[in-house]
């Protein structure tokens, strides 16, 4: 029996051995027959849990004291972490987290899929842990996020806070409107935090207010930082009004002091939130534009461009991708979500013809540009919904899909998309998932007529909880017999 510290609200579990991982990254333990979850614990630690939620069969909470460690644990090499939401495991051994990631895939698939699986193959890892970005979105902001115990010790020495500077960095996870300061993130090659403390010191030198989220105030609001392994390195920089004067002096000190900028943006953005898919980047040094190379293929990256954030990871997502298609040049294959048209085009080879759709209307013209560049002349990408524009008239033009890759967001697939797959009932279906537990839900449908043949877990970001799987396929009428 655990002993049970009793509190004004949920109660605090003393002594709780952390037992496993569940899903998103959160431990899991067992106590007194109750399934607890519990943030920030490593399988191994002993810890005393504040609970969050507590359910007659499960509970969730965080860790208040470690009474013992796990002989997992590694030193984080982030000053930053347990902080900043970016990494969750850096606390783990790579190879640990790689067993974590791959239990996860295999619970999810087998217990929300609930169909017949092959066996699994061993996650792909990453053979750079660190500085793997290629995109990184820094924010400033008026509020600072201090530690709570922190915040206690500077209070009680006196400390202002109605004066205190802003943040530069990253979004606390949770939190929408606190910052963490950043000083050094491992995540992406310099000079990209030389250059967000460049953007930083200029606004604070110069007295330009940070943007404040709550008061929809400030000046200075977010920067991307994009580079490519061909050696391109573009910035837009977002701010929430004009300043001429200023905006200028910023941009020009930028160029002055990193020559390696090839392209430099800025934005305006009056809005409430932070997305850039409704505004007008404007390119102030540079073609507006960069490109990145996956194997042989080149693809333009513009600033509003969606591209997989690990470029050598992706390179090997999307090689798993083309083997699972198993492509001998006579196939239709049809890219749904296809984005700015990376998959399609990193398998053309092997293919008849591409037919990529997406909804997103700016990444079908990427696409189309994306095509040309590669001298692509059996590709054709269409704007709109695959439920709407795919019907008898579209197969007539383009043939019937022979290979049907799918790559949704985080959500996974529409119903509506899911009935429309089994209607067409191509041979093959190679579906890419971010994540796992969508995925499972969306095969245990194509389960009507589909068989899963073939899985590859594919690690895309150490040191998250975040993992790609790529899952085959096949008809089950082919298979009869």
């Amino acid at each position: 029996m655990h002993a049970v510290r009793k509190q004004k609200r949920q109660p605090i579990l003393e002594q709780v051995l952390v037992q496993d991982y569940a899903a998103e990254g959160k431990a899991l333990a067992r106590v007194d027959g109750k399934v607890v979850f519990i943030e920030g614990a490593v399988p191994g630690d002993v810890v005393d849990v504040q609970l969050k939620k507590n359910k007659a069969d499960w509970a969730e909470g965080f860790v208040v004291s470690f009474k013992s460690y796990s002989e997992d644990r590694v030193q984080p090499f982030c000053t930053h972490f347990g902080i900043c939401g970016g990494c969750q495991w850096q606390m783990l051994p790579y190879a640990k987290q790689l067993v974590y990631k791959q239990q996860q895939v295999t619970d999810n698939l087998t217990r929300i899929g609930r169909v017949h699986l092959p066996a699994i193959n061993p996650i792909i890892g990453a053979s750079q842990t660190e500085l793997y970005r290629n995109k990184m979105e820094y924010t400033f902001a008026t509020k600072k996020y201090i530690p709570s115990a922190l915040f206690r010790e500077m209070k009680a020495a006196g400390a202002d806070f109605s004066n205190q500077p802003g943040a530069a960095g990253f979004h606390v996870r949770g939190f929408f409107d606190k910052v963490v300061e950043i000083d050094t993130c491992h995540l992406q090659e310099e000079p990209t935090n030389f250059i967000r403390k460049m953007v930083a010191q200029y606004a604070l030198d110069h007295d330009l207010p940070y943007y404040d989220v709550k008061q929809h105030t400030g000046w200075l609001r977010n920067m991307f930082v994009r580079n490519t392994t061909t050696g391109e390195l573009m910035i837009n920089v977002v701010f929430g009004y004009e300043d001429e004067p200023h905006r200028l002096a910023l941009l020009d000190q930028l160029l002055a002091a990193f020559p390696a900028i090839t392209t430099l943006l800025y934005t305006i953005n009056p809005k409430r939130n932070d997305s850039l898919y409704d505004l007008d980047p404007k390119t102030y040094f540079g073609n507006g534009s960069i490109t990145e190379k996956l194997e042989k293929f080149s693809f333009k990256i513009s600033p509003k461009s969606f591209f997989q954030t690990n470029t050598k990871q992706a390179e090997k997502l999307y090689q798993v991708t083309r083997e699972f298609a198993e492509l001998d040049g006579s196939q239709v294959v049809y890219d749904l979500y296809c984005g700015t048209g990376s998959i399609g085009i990193f398998l053309s080879e092997g293919a008849k013809k591409v037919v990529g759709v997406e909804v997103v209307a700016d990444a079908i013209e990427d696409a189309k540009i994306n095509a040309a560049l590669n001298n692509l002349n059996h590709t054709a990408f269409f704007a709109g919904d695959v439920i709407d524009i795919v019907d008898d008239a579209f197969f007539a033009t383009h043939g019937k899909p022979d290979v049907v890759i799918t790559d949704p967001p985080r959500a996974g697939m529409h119903d509506k998309l899911v009935k429309k797959l089994l209607e067409i009932a191509a041979p093959t279906i190679v579906y890419v998932s971010c994540n796992p537990a969508t995925q499972a839900r969306d095969l245990a449908l194509l389960d009507e007529k589909y068989e899963v043949t073939k899985i590859q877990p594919v690690d895309m970001f150490p040191h998250t909880l975040h993992i790609e799987n790529v899952v085959q396929l096949k008809l089950k009428s082919l298979n009869v017999g």
